[in-house]
């Protein structure tokens, strides 16, 4: 008896320290819902009249509590302010699950102009209560762009030049996406002791396997070119068309059947540019030095430049090169082969590293001082 009193005022103490009384059931917790957590990474893609949907499955419940089992998952889409309409489909996926859904479009969805269409997922409890639906998965609904005709391309110095055939579907919310895929890279082969442009610090950047490139349909209908090549390089093309619709501030596209590939093999068959700019500036003889007229023009910049010829001529004679069969580094030439009193006329070529020459620069004149 007395040690039930002593447990007693012990009790007292406690309820002073603590809210809940020794003895005393605290307030019940309401049960859990069984919540599971909405889907926030959905993302929608549309192929053709296929559109996939990805996302993750939550691993906890509102109450963050392990979701166990599978979890019944409802797709629905709508069209504006339309109602959600349901995807048909039961689906039920367990926890931390990547999860890709594909669903056909609806022969209705799949035709007319192009126009925002949005998905949404919702998780079910067992009781089929749900915390709420997903992020919207934004896609295009209508009739996806025609197929791109006739593409071809054309080799240049500066790139390659795509062309195909524009068509009336073209317009202002519709372009071109060209897919670059780089085939085969053929290193190129220096002479001995010489060395490449394609070596050390100068050495292009290594090029991604594939790229894209979006040509808007209003710059030059059924023409585009692609700068970015390098010589040495083989290059597939295709292009489709593709439908862009802004929601919400966000680009979404449509895009249409790939167009047959085409292959492009980037020969460097192309001679450097023309050398310009070029003077001539005579010097007469004296007593130490002969005669002689010295040469400047301004340098070609590209990046396979192995140097320049030297040409001469007197009156409408026939052109002589006087420059050794190397060719020159720098940008000017000092000619003592020169008789005073005479008048000589001059030209310079442009040599690349594969010995393509360019054509003569406009010419310069100049007279040697008679002694």
């Amino acid at each position: 008896m007395k040690i039930w009193k002593w447990n007693a005022a012990a009790c007292g103490l406690a309820a002073g320290m603590f809210v809940a009384g020794c003895g005393t059931p605290g307030a019940p917790l309401p049960p859990s819902l069984k919540l599971p957590e909405p889907v926030t990474n959905l993302t929608a893609a549309r192929t053709g009249n296929k559109v996939t949907l990805t996302w993750t499955m939550p691993k906890k419940t509102t109450d963050k509590l392990p979701i166990t089992g599978t979890v019944p998952v409802r797709i629905c889409r709508k069209e504006h302010s339309s109602a959600c309409l349901p995807v048909p489909g039961n689906l039920a996926f367990a926890a931390e699950t990547k999860v890709t859904f594909d669903e056909i479009l609806p022969a209705e969805l799949a035709s007319g102009a192009a126009r925002p269409l949005i998905y949404f997922v919702e998780l079910n409890n067992p009781h089929g209560r749900s915390a709420g639906p997903s992020n919207g998965g934004h896609v295009l609904a209508g009739e996806a762009p025609t197929p791109v005709a006739g593409l071809s391309a054309q080799l240049r110095k500066d790139g390659v030049v795509l062309r195909w055939t524009a068509d009336a579907a073209d317009t202002q919310a519709t372009a071109i996406r060209l897919h670059r895929t780089l085939v085969t890279h053929q290193a190129k082969v220096e002479p001995a002791g010489k060395p490449s442009a394609q070596q050390g610090i100068f050495a292009p950047a290594p090029e991604p396997v594939e790229q894209n490139l979006l040509v808007e349909t209003g710059s030059q209908p059924g023409r585009s070119i692609d700068k970015t090549i390098l010589f040495g390089r083989t290059y597939e093309y295709r292009a489709q068309r593709v439908a862009r619709v802004v929601i919400d501030g966000e680009t979404v596209e449509l895009a249409g059947p790939l167009s047959e590939p085409i292959r492009v093999e980037a020969v460097d068959v192309f001679p450097p540019a023309i050398p310009t700019g070029l003077a001539a500036v005579a010097t007469a003889a004296d007593s130490a030095t002969g005669a002689s007229i010295d040469l400047s023009w301004l340098p070609v910049a590209e990046a396979d430049l192995a140097g320049y010829a030297i040409y001469r001529r007197e009156g409408d004679g026939a052109w002589e090169r006087i420059s050794p069969s190397q060719a020159v580094v720098g940008p000017g030439f000092h000619d003592v082969q020169v008789q005073p009193g005479h008048t000589y006329r001059y030209a310079v070529t442009a040599i690349d590293q594969g010995g393509h020459e360019s054509a003569r620069s406009v010419e310069a004149e100049e007279t040697v001082p008679s002694t």
